[in-house]
This record gives C-alpha cells, structure tokens and sequence, in this order.
C-alpha cells in the first residue's frame, strides 16, 4: 500500500510536536539539503547550459517522488531543489577547500541544530525508525511554513488528527 502526503507528514508530524523543535528544522533541514546538494555536485560537467552532476539525479529522483505525493508541494519542493542545484553547482566550481567546506560544514552545523531540537523534543529523530523521514523531513518544513502562512489549512488537520492518533 502507497502512503499518501498525510500517511508521510503525520508519521514525521508525530517526532515534531515541540515548536522550538520544528523551529530548529527549519534551519537545520534546508542547511542539510543545501549541503548535500553541494556535495553531490562534483563530479559534473555543463551539458547544453545544465549543470550535470549526482546532484542533478537525487534532486529529479526526490523532486518526482514530491510531485507524486502533491502537486502542488512538489511544485514549490522542485523550485527548492533547483534553487540548491544552482547553490551547489556554484561551489563546485570553486577550489577543493571552498567547495568541500561549505558542504561539510552546513552538513555538520545542519545536523547540529537538528540533534539540539530534538533534544527539546524528548525524542529521537524520525529517520532512526523510517529511513523515509530523510526526504519527508524537508517536505515537512515546507508545509510546517506553508501553515503558518494559513496555506492549505485542511492539510494541516489532517496532519494534526493523525498525531492525536
């Protein structure tokens, strides 16, 4: 059985119940994904004005699996994604030590305060249970901040009966 949007946010929703929790990720996730945009960059070469690189390949394999689940999510997680292929194909241009600090470093700060918000939470982070949470935990910060905007209110109660579950 296919888990809908619901099924995956819910699931992640239930290990991010304490605000300076979800606070947090929304620093940490997108450090992390830059991060590993960055990183997945080298090697690469510019095929017809693209960048092409590993990056490039995770990035359109996650982005296919967020349209899958919504399209409109998948749309603004898409523009997300390219923004950090344009972010990571720059630093791959640079020198070894520009490229491999800037990853590594907002790897490591991103997991950082990733640990400290779940040390606020009381609980381990999602992804220690379902290998899953490493792509739904930035689709996650997405709608968390879509919800504070007052978008998509309906997704956000189904989201909260699922964790009062």
């Amino acid at each position: 059985m296919k888990k809908t949007l619901v099924d995956h946010l819910g699931q992640y929703a239930a290990y991010h119940r304490d605000p300076r929790n979800i606070l947090t990720h929304f620093v940490g996730i997108p450090l992390i994904v830059l991060a590993v945009a960055v990183l997945l960059s080298r090697p690469g070469l510019w095929l017809a004005g693209l960048w092409c690189s590993p990056a490039l390949l995770v990035a359109a394999a996650a982005a296919a699996f967020y349209l899958r689940l919504d399209m409109r999510l998948g749309v603004l997680m898409s523009a997300m994604l390219a923004l950090c292929l344009w972010a990571g194909a720059a630093l791959a241009g640079q020198s070894t030590a520009v490229w491999l600090g800037a990853g590594v470093g907002a790897f490591v700060v991103g997991w950082v305060i990733q640990f400290i918000g779940h040390y606020y939470e009381g609980r381990k982070p999602a992804f220690i249970d379902d290998i899953s949470g490493l792509i739904i935990g930035p689709l996650f910060v997405v709608a968390e901040m879509g919800f504070l905007l007052g978008w998509r209110r309906d997704l956000r109660e189904q989201i909260d009966q699922r964790c009062a579950v």
